[in-house]
């Protein structure tokens, strides 16, 4: 069983900036990939970014130049930095653990992006 727990969210302007945390109950080193999803209201869940064992990083196109993720298998923590925020980027934030044995989520955090 691994917990996950978001932290980070608030509400900004349109061009602001925020980070996301992600801690793991557990070590995150045998993860598969930590990833990213964000679900607006009346939408589905859609994956924002995540971030393979290797190291390698995938975005979705909306986010690509304004977001990054990473993760510090040390502090068994993901990140998501989010800069150039744009109304549209507004939803609530999920982490996303998957390993071999199962897929985990945090209980997701809110954004909101103002005009």
């Amino acid at each position: 069983q691994v917990r996950l727990v978001e932290s980070g969210g608030g509400s900004v302007q349109a061009g602001g900036s925020l980070r996301l945390s992600c801690a793991a109950s557990r070590s995150i080193f045998n993860a598969n990939a930590m990833g990213w999803y964000r679900q607006a209201p009346g939408k589905q869940r859609e994956l924002v970014a995540e971030i393979t064992a290797d190291g390698s990083t995938n975005y979705v196109d909306s986010v690509k130049g304004r977001f990054t993720i990473s993760r510090d298998n040390g502090k068994n923590q993901v990140y998501l930095q989010m800069n150039s925020l744009k109304p549209g980027d507004t939803a609530v934030y999920y982490c996303n653990a998957n390993f071999i044995w199962g897929d985990y989520w945090g209980q997701g955090t809110q954004v909101t992006v103002s005009s």
